[in-house]
């Protein structure tokens, strides 16, 4: 683990409800389980920038994969699942999905403009998000270690730096959404590109 690797686990700690899904989605020992996006890096910054730890998070995305049946009726019983072990406001606040379907589903309900294939694991869908500083996730392990998944390094998301995903289509996925959104709530943050 490197030094941001560490800072960031370090900030997550710090986070009484993150830890609490993370725990809880290791315990129900869904395949290949996750956080990932707004729930990891969204801390970060109000760490950096002296907010309260939960500041701004809108959801906590749980991302597990299982392509041994990609029928929304078997990902809605692992929803159900997981949001039996919340109290409010977690329980509507968690929100579970299995990566191995939503290639049946993201073009569709994003409008995307540009094809999403199927992901071979939860740790895939890092490589999609619009900003390099968005392709975050961490794991909670057996032995309450945290394992940090970041395909595009962690240096963007401590610099407090949006930048396109090199791995997107260039114009693709609502780029002035969601860094006006991210701007909105961390003024503080600088856009490149696009």
């Amino acid at each position: 683990m490197n030094a941001l690797d560490s800072r960031l686990v370090d900030i997550i700690r710090g986070v009484p409800t993150t830890m609490q899904v993370l725990r809880t989605v290791r315990d129900l020992e869904l395949p290949d389980a996750m956080i990932f996006s707004g729930a990891v890096y969204q801390p970060v910054w109000n760490h950096l920038t002296g907010r309260a730890p939960d500041y701004g998070i809108k959801d906590y995305d749980v991302a597990y994969h299982d392509d041994s049946d990609i029928s929304y009726e078997a990902e809605d019983v692992v929803i159900r699942r997981v949001a039996a072990q919340f109290d409010e406001p977690l329980k509507s606040l968690v929100e579970v999905r299995n990566q191995a379907r939503v290639h049946l589903w993201f073009e569709k309900k994003f409008g995307a403009d540009e094809p999403y294939p199927p992901l071979l694991t939860s740790a895939d869908a890092l490589k999609r998000f619009v900003a390099t500083a968005f392709c975050v996730g961490v794991r909670m392990e057996a032995d309450d270690s945290l394992s940090v998944f970041a395909p595009f390094g962690l240096e963007d998301l401590f610099a407090m730096r949006l930048r396109p995903n090199p791995l997107r289509v260039k114009g693709a996925g609502g780029w002035e959404r969601t860094t006006g959104s991210a701007q909105a709530r961390w003024p503080e943050i600088t856009v490149e590109g696009q």
